[in-house]
């Protein structure tokens, strides 16, 4: 295949299929070029380096996410938005590896500001205002979530659930209900607690 028709849109998106099939810290410049079978200089004018790359292939995932994210919140409230997002997540891990391993690349400032990285976030506070969660809670309940669909689907990724009963497909649905019911009873902040009110550990010594 020759250089006619590369444009930085079409090696973004051959580097982000070869991050699939590859690994993310594989989707260089020169594998891109060995790919279209060319020489690598010739992709310069189109990717500075492989980071530049790797920048690229991140924000492409980022907007391919939030556009399931969006697609999959619409008319959905509450439980029904928090299972719909947490499913569009586990299935893109799943179905896009290095994509996703993209879209957990730490941006400069400036670049985060541009991404979709802020849809993601505007979408998740979305979800938790069916939760009837005022701040600072709510930004807690935003990195719990995160914490959560992020731990479990990177696990999953690694096999770290493949020698055990149940299996992962039965785990999550379960992981949901835990999420929605705690979100419906989301605990006083300690901070908040009166300052008379005696905490666990000390009524136990007093027992």
């Amino acid at each position: 295949m020759g250089r006619a028709g590369l444009t930085t849109e079409r090696l973004t998106r051959a580097g982000a299929d070869l991050a699939d099939e590859v690994g993310f810290d594989e989707a260089t410049v020169s594998a891109l070029a060995r790919r279209f079978d060319v020489k690598v200089a010739s992709l310069y004018s189109h990717v500075k380096n492989s980071e530049d790359l790797r920048t690229r292939i991140a924000l492409l995932a980022l907007e391919e996410l939030a556009d399931r994210g969006a697609a999959a919140l619409a008319g959905r409230a509450g439980k029904d938005a928090l299972t719909a997002f947490a499913n569009v997540y586990r299935d893109y891990a799943r179905e896009h590896p290095g994509r996703y391993a993209a879209a957990q690349l730490r941006l400069d400032p400036e670049t985060a500001a541009a991404s979709a990285g802020g849809r993601h976030a505007q979408m998740m506070r979305a979800i938790l205002r069916g939760y009837d969660l005022a701040e600072p809670d709510q930004t807690h309940a935003v990195r719990l979530l995160g914490s959560v669909f992020h731990g479990y689907v990177s696990l999953e990724a690694s096999g770290g659930f493949s020698h055990s009963e149940p299996g992962p497909q039965e785990t999550w649905p379960w992981i949901l209900d835990a999420l929605d019911a705690l979100l419906r009873i989301w605990p006083e902040s300690p901070l908040e607690s009166p300052p008379n009110k005696p905490h666990l550990s000390s009524t136990r010594l007093e027992r």
